[in-house]
């Protein structure tokens, strides 16, 4: 494929959308610059994207030739191919721009140019990319505005810091808009390599009848950070790693790797089985938890000497179902670590070694593992004992991949998790994001944790978080990342 050349990833078999406009909130900020703006013109190139406009808004003192020069800056740095020019302009004819200080009437008024401007009837989709303070200062904005008829609503994490203030945000927003048309976005949950797990679950006979308590010894999911809070230390300060990452992120892939075969692959049925999950999640207990703080978070800007915010966590959870009863779910997140990585990695049970002769190696590696990596590089590895070629019977760990690096489509073809989730939540579908009832429900199995969080351990910055305490909550297994040998990378 040229690179000049528009994309081709749309097929007869996707749905035509309706006409929107797209209402980009906090449209200068650093997620439109890396993710949102870049995204919509990869969506646009795609083919995937309708007739539409976006209206940017922010504090900043832009007009609409300085925002569409922000978002060709914006591209030119994080877009995956060179555009050209002509095709740039029509993307660019299509944003304008208005200053958040003219509130609902400047907003309202703006809208109804561009829908007139457009002549036929349209969707509303409003991205709130904005610090979870102002959501419901947003909503109002749009009832204030009337811009809430045929209209959605994208929601950044978190969704509250707790079941009290969860349960007041959810009320304020649904007083706008009903929960059907409420995305609370989990850009995990929009990668390739996490609906693979649906597809190698779902569709192989290989898999599904050992996916369960008899088979698995446990499941780890571990999402270290290299960067650190430098710069947004008075955000997170408030918040920490479990509120920040756990509850929005590592539970919710959780529930996609534990959830049951939902009846149908539809929004409602998947979102039922992971809410299941939740429901069957025991209390998160303080003595399953791990928290850590990198030396030198103290020192940031807007941090307490004396603060306590972990800005690292590893936990224990348990399932309490006929499936997962007994099956350990280790959680991993931190800030400032050695390396960053997103992986979900199922440990088999070991059969008897009693046959192998003393010497072998069998067991020597550790267990059977199917890992996946949620990492823009979207691969599985399985892992197994096989022998060595020569005499004797000596066992060596292999190693089964898949990268889409591998498959036919070229790989910038495939839609980064902000992409696939925009386009879900134009199309209405549900599957890959939060419920309302399911974020509930884990902050109400937090409530322990929160209540009475354990002490909190330094750690090195670049270091892999609080050794000793990190490696006794998950003995006698051992945690699968540092990886012992690197994944292959494309021929």
């Amino acid at each position: 494929m040229h690179s000049n050349e528009p994309l081709d990833v749309a097929t007869s078999a996707v749905p035509a959308l309706d006409p929107h406009v797209i209402v980009l909130f906090g449209a200068t900020g650093d997620l439109a610059r890396r993710k949102l703006l870049p995204g919509l013109m990869h969506l646009t190139r795609a083919g995937l994207m309708p007739d539409m406009r976006v209206i940017g808004t922010s504090f900043d003192d832009f007009d609409d030739d300085q925002f569409r020069a922000f978002a060709r800056a914006s591209w030119d740095e994080f877009g995956r191919q060179p555009v050209p020019e002509d095709e740039w302009d029509r993307f660019a004819a299509r944003l304008v721009y208005i200053n958040a200080r003219e509130g609902a009437p400047g907003l309202s008024q703006l809208a109804r140019d561009v829908v007139e401007q457009m002549g036929v009837p349209v969707r509303f989709l409003h991205y709130l990319s904005v610090p979870p303070a102002a959501a419901t200062t947003v909503v109002t904005t749009l009832r204030d505005a009337a811009l809430v008829d045929r209209a959605r609503i994208i929601m950044e994490k978190p969704f509250g810091v707790d079941l009290a203030t969860a349960r007041v945000l959810n009320a304020a927003v649904n007083e706008v808009f009903p929960d059907e048309r409420v995305f609370r976005i989990d850009h995990f949950l929009g990668k390739e390599a996490a609906q693979n797990i649906l597809a190698l679950r779902f569709a192989n006979g290989l898999f599904e009848p050992i996916w369960n308590r008899q088979h698995i010894d446990h499941i780890q999911i571990d999402v270290p950070e290299t960067l650190s809070v430098e710069g947004r230390a008075g955000f997170y300060e408030g918040t920490g790693a479990y509120r920040d990452m756990v509850v929005t992120h590592l539970l919710q892939v959780l529930a996609f790797t534990a959830m049951e075969p939902p009846t149908a692959l539809e929004p409602a049925a998947i979102g039922e089985e992971k809410d299941k999950v939740f429901r069957s999640l025991q209390p998160i207990q303080p003595r399953d938890v791990v928290r850590g703080q990198y030396d030198g978070y103290l020192r940031h800007e807007g941090v307490d000497r004396n603060s306590q915010t972990e800005t690292f966590i590893a936990l224990r959870c348990e399932i309490d179902n006929w499936r997962w009863s007994g099956v350990p779910f280790f959680l991993r997140t931190g800030k400032n670590m050695a390396e960053g990585a997103r992986i979900i990695s199922i440990a088999f049970k070991e059969p008897p070694r009693s046959m192998f002769p003393v010497g072998s190696g069998v067991g020597q590696f550790g267990p059977d593992h199917l890992t996946f990596d949620l990492a823009d590089a979207t691969r599985m590895s399985l892992s197994f004992y096989g022998k060595r070629p020569g005499t004797g019977m000596r066992l060596v760990k292999q190693s089964l991949q898949f990268s889409l690096h591998e498959v036919e489509e070229h790989v910038d073809d495939v839609l980064e998790a902000y992409e696939r989730l925009i386009y879900d939540a134009m199309m209405g579908d549900h599957t890959l994001f939060a419920s309302s009832k399911g974020i509930e429900k884990l902050w109400e199995i937090s409530q322990q944790l929160l209540d009475h969080p354990p002490e909190v351990y330094p750690y090195p910055a670049g270091s892999w978080g609080p050794r000793t305490p990190m490696n006794e909550l998950i003995a006698p297994r051992t945690w699968r990342l540092p990886f012992e040998r690197k994944w292959r990378g494309p021929k």
